[in-house]
Formats: structure tokens, C-alpha cells, sequence
């Protein structure tokens, strides 16, 4: 079965049957400990825009997008401290720095700081349409779909990543 939706025009045709037809197997996910260096590398490195974010025992916690650090990028702000011209610079211990070097100020913004803490997700059996549907109703591009191992109910989900 194909999902034909029309959005005004062109006519676009999704040629899946269900959640399981959309979905990105073994989705590469960020820890919600992460720093938003670590995330921007992987972003960078993977060529993604949004990632699942999981707590400790892997468990979907949210979903970081790069709309969620431009956000971050767009409403933070950095107060210069003005620098002292006669004293040479130090660190906080006092040890001199050489010339030709600097220091940084690192953002020890975590990911569970900037993730969008809600997490959407359908059965792989969902039809795709209602997937579609979902996505709209709730103006979200991505869902997490999840299967139980059949071995045992209490084992962790495997979740996969559905992209509209």
C-alpha cells in the first residue's frame, strides 16, 4: 500500500506501509551527560542534524536537534572580562602564560541542557499514514519507534529513528 498525501501542490507519495518502512535502524544517539562540544563534533563528524538522546542505561530521554543548539547559540551571552594590560596573563593558579597563547572559556552546557525533553514514538506495526499524521498533528519531524525483545518484557527497548 502506498500513503499518497497531498500538501497543496506537488502531490508527494510515500512509498512505505508502516513505522518499520520509515525507520533508520540502530539510530547513533547522544548521552544526555554529553557537552554541547561533544554533540556539535558529532554532528560535524556524522553529517547529522538531530540526534536521539539517551540517560545512562540507554533509555530515550529526548532529541537534540541542530534547531536546539542554535537556539542555545542565539539567546547565550558571554560577558567579557576586560583584560588587564599591565599584568601578564595567569591561570587561575597563578602559573604564567606564555605569549602566542590563550585562554578559553569552555561551555560545560550539557545535552540534557539543550534537548527537547519530550519523547514521540510508535509501534514498527504503526501504519505509515497515521506516522504522517502524528508528525503533523504534533509538528515534529522525528519519532522514535520501539520493539520489545520477545525473550523477555523486562529487557530494554531497541529503538529506532523514523525522519519526515
Amino acid at each position: 500500500m502506498n500513503v499518497s498525501l497531498i500538501l497543496e501542490n506537488p502531490r508527494m507519495t510515500l512509498n512505505a506501509d508502516t513505522a518499520a518502512d520509515l525507520m533508520s535502524r540502530n539510530p547513533v544517539s547522544i548521552n544526555q551527560k554529553a557537552t554541547l562540544k561533544e554533540a556539535l563534533a558529532m554532528f560535524i563528524n556524522k553529517g547529522f542534524t538531530v540526534a536521539p538522546v539517551i540517560d545512562n542505561r540507554g533509555r530515550a530521554v529526548g532529541v537534540l536537534s541542530g534547531s536546539d543548539i542554535l537556539v542555545y547559540e542565539r539567546e547565550k551571552v558571554d560577558y567579557l572580562v576586560p583584560a588587564e594590560e599591565t599584568s601578564p596573563m595567569v591561570t587561575h593558579d597563578g602559573e604564567a602564560i606564555r605569549s602566542g597563547f590563550q585562554v578559553e572559556n569552555v561551555d560545560k552546557t550539557r545535552v540534557a541542557d539543550l534537548m527537547t525533553p519530550a519523547v514521540f514514538s510508535v509501534r514498527p506495526e504503526t501504519p505509515a499514514a497515521t506516522v504522517v499524521a502524528e508528525l503533523l498533528r504534533l509538528n515534529v519531524h522525528h519519532l522514535l519507534s520501539w520493539t520489545m525483545p520477545a525473550h523477555s518484557w523486562a529487557s530494554s527497548a531497541r529503538w529506532t529513528f523514523s525522519k519526515i
